[in-house]
Parts: C-alpha cells; sequence; structure tokens
C-alpha cells in the first residue's frame, strides 16, 4: 500500500472532500493507479493529510458508489479495473454563444407591448410575500388540472361583470397561453372541424391550426367585421373571431353581424365560435361591447381570454370558457392532465382580483392609454391628409394608412432605417394586397413624449410634411 500525494487547497469554496474525490478519480483514470492496489485506510490518509476521517470517507464513498474503488469486508479499498466500467471522460466541448443580433431600433410600435412603467409592483410584491410563505406549503403540489378553484372564480365573478359572460368556475379553464389552450380546444372539436380564420387575422392563431393539421379558410375582413354571408358558403364548422376588437383591423363586429354569426353556429351540431377576446378591457368610447358568449343561448361559444395585455405578458395566464357541452369531453380527453400555471402565480393573481385591485389597475390603465392613445392621434392628424387612421375607440393599438405610391414594403424600409419598427398590414394578410399601404401602431409600450418624437421620426423618414391646417 502506498501513501496517496493530493493537494489540498483549504481557502478555496471546494470542500475537501470532493477534492479528494477529484483527485483520485483522475489519477485512476490516467492509470497512474493501477488496477488492484489498495488504497491507504481512512484513519492512515486522513493523518497523512491532516484531514478527519469523515472528509476521506465521504471521498471513498463517492469513487466507491461511481464504481472506480471497491471495499472489501475487513481488508480495505481496491482500485476498480475502469475499462469495465460504462465510464466516459467527459469531452470539453467548446462551445460559443450564439451572437445576438442587436437591432438598432430607438421606436418599437409593436402591438404587443404594454406600459411597464406603471405595473402596481407594490401590491403585486404583497400579495406574492403572502403566498410564498411556509402556511402555503400545500401549493407545491399538484392542484386541480383546470387551475385552482380561487382563481376559476375569480375569473368569473370578473367575466360576468365586466364582459357579460355567463359562466361557472366549472367551465373555466386556466392555461399558459391561448397558445397553449387552442390546440387542447382543436382535439375536443376533433379532426371533421373545418375552421375559419378572420382575414386578416392574427398570425399565431392561423400557426396553430397549421401545426396540428386542421384546415383553416381565411374569411375577409370589412368594416362591419368578418363577412358571415362568406362563411355560411365556406363549409366551415368553427369560426375564430376577435368581435370586440377586430385584430388587426380594431373593427367591431357590428349588431347584425353578431346575430348572424350566432344564428350560423347554432344552425348545425358541430357549429362552434372561438371568441378571442383579447384586449377587451381596454375601451375609450362608448359603453362596453357584450360578449358573443353573453348572447349565445345555445352552448356554441367558446370565450378565450388572457391577462397579456391588462397585466403583463410574462405572467402567462390565460384561460377560456368551455359550453357544458364541450366541458364533459374535455374532461374525458384530459383527465390526466395537469394545469400548466405554477398554483403559486395562481393564487397570487387570484388575491390580486378578489381584494379589487385588478379592477383598479385596469381603471388606471384605461386613463394611462386613452392619454397614449390621444397624442397618437393628435400627432398623426397634424400630417392629414396625407395620412389617415381607424381603430381608435379601443385596444392598444390603430391602424395607420399612407396615402401615397409608395408600397408598404419600401416604407417599412425606410422606418427601419430611421430606427423605427412599424407593422404592415399585409403581414396578417393570408395573401398580400395592392394598394394603399396600412401599418398597426402600437402605443402601449411608449411614453407620450416617445410618442410624439416618433412620429414627427416617422414622417421625416416618409417625407410627409404637415398638412395645411397644421402649420
Amino acid at each position: 500500500m502506498e501513501m496517496l500525494l493530493i493537494k489540498l487547497e483549504k481557502s478555496t469554496d471546494t470542500p475537501l472532500y470532493e477534492q479528494m474525490y477529484n483527485q483520485i478519480r483522475r489519477d485512476i483514470t490516467d492509470g497512474k493507479l493501477p488496477v488492484g492496489m489498495k488504497l491507504p485506510s481512512k484513519r492512515k490518509l486522513g493523518d497523512f493529510l491532516d484531514v478527519s476521517q469523515t472528509t476521506v470517507e465521504l471521498a471513498y464513498a463517492q469513487l466507491a458508489a461511481e464504481g472506480f474503488i471497491s471495499s472489501k469486508p475487513r481488508k480495505g479499498f481496491y482500485v476498480q479495473a475502469i475499462e469495465e466500467l460504462a465510464y466516459a471522460q467527459p469531452m470539453q466541448l467548446s462551445v460559443k454563444r450564439p451572437v445576438e443580433k442587436i437591432e438598432d431600433i430607438t421606436f418599437d410600435f409593436s402591438p404587443g407591448k404594454i406600459d411597464t412603467e406603471s405595473f402596481p409592483f407594490t401590491q403585486w410584491r404583497k400579495y406574492a410575500k403572502d403566498v410564498i410563505d411556509e402556511s402555503s406549503k400545500d401549493l407545491l403540489l399538484l392542484g386541480h388540472p383546470h387551475g385552482d378553484w380561487e382563481l376559476r372564480q375569480e375569473i368569473a365573478r370578473y367575466l360576468y361583470h365586466s364582459r357579460g359572460v355567463d359562466c361557472t368556475p366549472e367551465q373555466v379553464i386556466i392555461g399558459s397561453g391561448t397558445e397553449q389552450l387552442m390546440p387542447l380546444v382543436i382535439r375536443i372539436l376533433g379532426t371533421a372541424a373545418t375552421y375559419a380564420i378572420e382575414d386578416p387575422g392574427y398570425p399565431l392563431t392561423h400557426h396553430v391550426f397549421f401545426h396540428n393539421n386542421r384546415e383553416a379558410i381565411p374569411i375577409a375582413v370589412d368594416e362591419e367585421g368578418m363577412d358571415v354571408r362568406s362563411l355560411q358558403h365556406s363549409g366551415a364548422t368553427v369560426a375564430y373571431v376577435t368581435p370586440s376588437h377586430q385584430f388587426p383591423t380594431g373593427i367591431v363586429l357590428s349588431a347584425a353581424r353578431r346575430t348572424a354569426l350566432l344564428n350560423w353556429a347554432s344552425s348545425g351540431d358541430e357549429h362552434f365560435i372561438i371568441e378571442d377576446d383579447y384586449d377587451s378591457e381596454f375601451r375609450y368610447t362608448g359603453r362596453p361591447i357584450p360578449s358573443l358568449q353573453g348572447m349565445d343561448k345555445g352552448g356554441n361559444v367558446i370565450y378565450l381570454s388572457t391577462f397579456s395585455k391588462s397585466l403583463m405578458p410574462s405572467l402567462r395566464i390565460a384561460y377560456m370558457v368551455l359550453p357544458l357541452m364541450l366541458l364533459s369531453r374535455y374532461e374525458k380527453a384530459f383527465i390526466h392532465y395537469s394545469a400548466t400555471v405554477p398554483r403559486l402565480d395562481q393564487h397570487i393573481l387570484a388575491r390580486f382580483m378578489a381584494d379589487g385591485h385588478f379592477s383598479r389597475h385596469l381603471n388606471r390603465m384605461r386613463k394611462i392609454y386613452k392619454r397614449k392613445l390621444q397624442v397618437l392621434t393628435e400627432a398623426l392628424s397634424s400630417y392629414a391628409p396625407h395620412v389617415s387612421f381607424s381603430g381608435d375607440e379601443a385596444g392598444m393599438h390603430i391602424i395607420l394608412t399612407v396615402h401615397t405610391e409608395t408600397n408598404e414594403r419600401s416604407l417599412a424600409i425606410a422606418a427601419k432605417k430611421a430606427s423605427i419598427r412599424v407593422y404592415g398590414l399585409n403581414g396578417y394578410r393570408t395573401a398580400p394586397k395592392e394598394g394603399e399601404p396600412s401599418f398597426l401602431l402600437g402605443f402601449g409600450g411608449l411614453s407620450t413624449e416617445a410618442i410624439k418624437q416618433a412620429i414627427e421620426d416617422l414622417m421625416y423618414a416618409w417625407s410627409i410634411e404637415k398638412g395645411e391646417e397644421s402649420i
């Protein structure tokens, strides 16, 4: 038996037993310690290295567990033949971190951005602190697969009072986003379903249908919303619509179209409407538009919404309200599924809503976004008649139409050269459309001062001068 020369650094953060284990393992794999060699006893090696027997014992135990050494009763520890082990020395891979392309964008008119400066951090932090406590240790376990009752109850109550949605908490299903809930809806509606989608419309939803191998028929959107007459002749059995604030045009589905759409849904046993109410909280003129679900008498409307616009996109909490007939199908199809939203987040939001903070936050944000919208439209009005806008009654974006012969792509490139990102309406169509170029201008993530400067810079980039009445 030879004594082991092991260099231990007592001043480092690495435990001594781990240093000892690493050096002995390396000597074995390098062949410096031959097969069958007896290692020093724990006591002798501890005395030699001036460490405790416990330190040596921990190192030996790890080596034995991995098969580098073996223990023989009343004899000691011996080096194993490593060629008998299914062991591969870790390769030192040189992995280059991908270089992210950072674009020089000063103003981004993204319709998906929110006002992060106005988030109620103080109240949210309070509820997070209350929930993340030892008294809530049961929340570490899996909850109800549809989402915890507390949050579903608050959502059902909120929807009834704010959107006229008539439902029970049992009908509410919590998910981590519309893109996570939609495939579940698609599955319970069956393979025979054919979908009608708005054109232009929400691209993510179009991708969901495509990736789930479902036929999606584009139906044109005009000044009254989805063309229900075209829908009736399309052969579709399910219509996906954003009736309260059509995305991206901002059109509100007219009363006549709402009635026609509901009549179409009730005309077939497997006809359904998927109502995506993505930003209904923010309406600035007139009374709130009632939900289709609240008008539905036949149980044909599946209601979808999210907290991405009203609170924060990163919260990843969305929900759907299923008709009772589909609820039973859902329960059978997904009986073994678990909720995709962490229970701690669910309970923070539930308490935030129960104590009235959510409603107060919405009221405050409605005023903030209304002010931003006013600043945006006033800035654009200065450049009339060269530009016009629409969809300014609700939501967090408008449609800007530029009265020019220059095409949409060229204007977008010119804006980007001026460090401004705009979103062409053709990007939301199934096929590009000729004519005057139109753009989505989201204002949620820009300050009022930034909005003024952005419009001024954008018009300069497009060589558009102010109208005579503004000069």
